[in-house]
């Protein structure tokens, strides 16, 4: 079949009545050209894009290969940072609640294991990078990660520390009663709210009372070293030990010391003698003991003393509620 664009064409002179040749220019067949040209530009033009699409280049192959490959690696990481995390998290709870304890330390709190590691626009800008939300998610747990291992490195430096100074520690700490009380006769009151014997109303006793004849032995109930041997205000004739480890006691009401301020102590040594000195309704020594400038139960602190029945006869008799002597 011939072609139509090469056709000749011909029209009738209208004066001859005969058939003449009708001879193109140039721009005629430009113009005849062009639409054709347009069209196969434009064809070409939405084949290569439809090509593109359908069909990436060994390059871009390549590279979507790869990122399946790192995503997928990503995937893998994370799982293994989440066992991780749990043996982690096993690790912290028996720090605080076994070793820790054991050792009489703190528990680490939350806050400071957790820790801000990084602001929240950190994070914010990894997700707006291209693909990056599991990378943003794996790059906030090990930052996570890295300080809490970190956390728990220094905690476990600190528990070695205190295991190693642990046979000092037992020593310093008070572990007696402060006076000869191994019937309990000697009981006045225990620590809590109690009746004040001098104004009679309700108020927080910081400690117990050890009713005993004036001139009674007061035992240091640990080691330690003296910061007050002398007159306090309402306590009388006063000894205060720093037993170290955050502890200390205090022997109130006194009627004679023996130690004196900077002096060393060792549990057992007579500090000073049972009195009635200072707001005291009768002779008696007062005994408190302090952890990190806190007091608390004396009671918990007679472990070298008491056979597990006398604790709990102990128990019963510093529940008293009336016999507060200072």
């Amino acid at each position: 079949m011939k072609s139509t664009f090469f056709k000749k064409h011909y029209r009738i002179n209208p004066e001859t009545l005969q058939l003449e040749r009708i001879e193109h220019g140039v721009m005629y067949w430009l113009r005849r050209s062009g639409g054709y040209i347009i069209g196969g530009i434009c064809l070409g033009i939405l084949f290569f894009y439809v090509f593109l699409y359908f069909f990436p280049s060994p390059r871009e192959a390549s590279l979507m290969q790869y990122n399946r490959n790192l995503s997928a690696q990503m995937e893998v990481m994370n799982a293994q940072i989440d066992q991780m995390q749990i043996v982690l998290n096993d690790l912290s709870q028996r720090d605080d609640n076994l070793y820790r304890a054991i050792l009489g330390a703190e528990p680490i709190p939350l806050s400071a294991r957790m820790g801000a590691t990084q602001q929240i626009s950190y994070y914010d800008s990894l997700a707006r990078m291209t693909n990056t939300q599991l990378a943003a998610d794996l790059q906030r747990k090990v930052d996570l990660f890295e300080h809490e291992l970190y956390v728990q490195a220094r905690s476990y430096e600190e528990i070695l520390d205190l295991a190693k100074n642990q046979e000092v520690r037992m020593e310093n700490i008070p572990a007696i009663q402060p006076v000869l009380n191994k019937n309990l006769k000697h009981m006045a009151s225990g620590f809590g709210w109690r009746v004040d014997p001098v104004y009679h109303i309700r108020r927080f006793h910081e400690g117990m009372d050890f009713s005993a004849p004036v001139g009674t032995d007061i035992f240091a109930t640990g080691n330690g070293t003296v910061t007050l041997a002398g007159w306090r205000q309402g306590y009388g004739q006063t000894v205060e030990i720093d037993h170290g480890f955050g502890y200390s006691t205090l022997y109130a009401h006194c009627h004679k010391l023996f130690v004196r301020p900077g002096q060393k102590v060792k549990r057992g040594d007579v500090i000073a003698l049972v009195g009635n000195t200072g707001k005291s309704t009768g002779p008696h020594v007062h005994y408190e003991v302090h952890y990190n400038g806190r007091p608390i139960d004396p009671r918990n602190f007679y472990f070298y003393d008491l056979s597990p029945e006398d604790y709990d006869k102990m128990v019963q008799l510093s529940g008293n509620m009336g016999n507060m002597m200072d």
